[in-house]
Order: C-alpha cells, then sequence, then structure tokens
C-alpha cells in the first residue's frame, strides 16, 4: 500500500469524529435533557477510559507474564513499561490540576450566590478570559480524546506499513465508529450549557480530538514502538479521568440524578456497541 493510501485511512478514522459535533449546537432543552446531555458525555468517557487503560496496561502485562511465566524476557523491560505507564497516567491527570490552578479565576456574579444544590459550571471551574467554562471543558475532552486517537493511528500506520492490509481497513472502521460517538462526548458540556458554539469552534474541536488520528498515522507507517503508544494511551487517560470527574461534578449540582444514571448508563451502551462491531468484525 502507499503511502498516500495509508494516510488516507488514517484521515477517514479521524474525520468521522465530525459526526456527532454539530450535537453542541442544540438549545432550547429543558435542564433534565441537559443533563442527560452531560450525562451522556460521561458514560463515552468511562467506556473510553476502560478501553484506553486496557491497550495500556496489556503491553505492561505481557512484559510481565514474559519474565515470571515464560522465562523470557527481563525484568528491565518490564520496569522500563511500567514506569512509562505510571508515569503518562500520572502526567495526564496531575499535569491538568496543576494547569488549572495557574489560570485566574473567574467566577460570576450570579454563580457566586446560586447556593448549594444548584448547578453552574462557573461555580466549580476556571477558565482564560473569554472562554466559557463549557468550552474549557470541551477543549480538555478534546485533547484528552486526541491523545487516545494518537494511539489508534500509531496502530493504523503500522498494520498498513507492515502490509497488513485488511486489519488496517477494519482498524479503520472500527476507532472511525469509535471517534463519531466520541465527537458528542467532546459537545455534551456545550449540549448542557446555554453556550452554542460557532461552527469553526466545532471545527477546532474536531482538529484537537481527530487530527492526532492521521499524525498517529503518519508516524507508525514510518516506525514501530509498543513504547510510544503504552505512552499516549497512559496520558489519554489521565486526562479523560480528570475530565470525568469534572463532568460527575457539574451533574451533581444540576440535580436531575435519575437522568444522570440514565445518561451514563446510554454512554456506556453506546462504547460497548461500537466496542462488540469491532470484534465481530475481528478486530
Amino acid at each position: 500500500m502507499s503511502t498516500a493510501a495509508i494516510l488516507g485511512l488514517g484521515a477517514i478514522a479521524g474525520a468521522t469524529i465530525f459526526i456527532g459535533l454539530p450535537a453542541g449546537r442544540m438549545r432550547g432543552l429543558s435542564p433534565a435533557v441537559r443533563t442527560l446531555l452531560n450525562a451522556l458525555a460521561i458514560g463515552i468517557l468511562v467506556f473510553l477510559l476502560w478501553d484506553v487503560l486496557s491497550g495500556a496496561i496489556g503491553p505492561v502485562e505481557a512484559h510481565l507474564n514474559a519474565v515470571t511465566q515464560d522465562n523470557e524476557g527481563s525484568w528491565g523491560a518490564f520496569i522500563g513499561y511500567a514506569a512509562l505507564l505510571v508515569g503518562g497516567l500520572g502526567a495526564g491527570l496531575l499535569s491538568l490540576v496543576y494547569y488549572e490552578r495557574l489560570l485566574p479565576r473567574r467566577r460570576s456574579v450570579t454563580s457566586s450566590s446560586i447556593g448549594p444544590g444548584a448547578a453552574a459550571l462557573q461555580e466549580f471551574n476556571t477558565t482564560r478570559p473569554g472562554r466559557s467554562p463549557a468550552r474549557h471543558l470541551a477543549i480538555l475532552i478534546a485533547t484528552g480524546i486526541g491523545l487516545h486517537n494518537f494511539a489508534e493511528g500509531l496502530a493504523i500506520g503500522q498494520s498498513a506499513a507492515a502490509g497488513e492490509i485488511s486489519l488496517a481497513v477494519l482498524l479503520v472502521v472500527g476507532f472511525g465508529l469509535h471517534n463519531a460517538t466520541e465527537g458528542f462526548g467532546i459537545v455534551g458540556p456545550l449540549a448542557a450549557e446555554d453556550d452554542r458554539p460557532s461552527w469553526g469552534f466545532l471545527a477546532m474541536l474536531g482538529l484537537i480530538g481527530g487530527g492526532p488520528t492521521f499524525v498517529g498515522t503518519v508516524v507508525g507507517q514510518a516506525f514501530t514502538s509498543e513504547a510510544v503508544s503504552v505512552l499516549f494511551l497512559a496520558l489519554a487517560a489521565g486526562s479523560i479521568l480528570y475530565v470525568v470527574v469534572q463532568l460527575i461534578g457539574v451533574a451533581l449540582r444540576a440535580g436531575h440524578k435519575e437522568m444522570l444514571y440514565w445518561g451514563i448508563f446510554l454512554g456506556l451502551l453506546a462504547g460497548l456497541a461500537t466496542d462488540f462491531i469491532i470484534e465481530a468484525a475481528g478486530v
């Protein structure tokens, strides 16, 4: 397969993330429906967190089993991969925590008088001037998903470069389905708040979240590195975990508890459905 064809596969897999992004412009929704949309994003991200961690932990366990059960490999290789996993997870999670502390706090006058039990994203989120809390959170979600999609692009590029064309095509189909649901996960906070983004802002979110799939394909077809894949999956897991905690805080303060759990349940089902499709295809 030519380099252009391989890169085309990566571009297709990443572009499907734009399918779910227009949902961020939906308005005129009741508070209960907004809570449901926010929770649906949580469910998708919780599934993605499990999926990403599974991909990052797998190679580490393989190196451990090689030493303890097969009498192959080395403890050094296991320790190195474990360090990449732990370091990436910690960097992805804690870097966002300290990043938030460096930003100037912006609390609206209304949010300061809302009181316990009510919901406002501004109550417990910090943003840079000119950016609403919902948009700030959407960018963080897109960044975390982008790190994950870079690792997916690596898999596509490496498979195609190795001559496993059928596997590469199946990966594109499977990852494309995943990315379609991830697009909605990105704009969940925007749909849940009264913050209608421009098409330009949605395009930027799509490039942040889906563009790394193409970049990962470029890197993957050039060289193979299991260690790089583990590192980026771990970074993605940490950043996604941070965002999930933020979204749960928003949803709990919004009330409509039953909609929160329904949304999480439906989001998990969406993630599982795409995963089952990939499994049925033999990827």
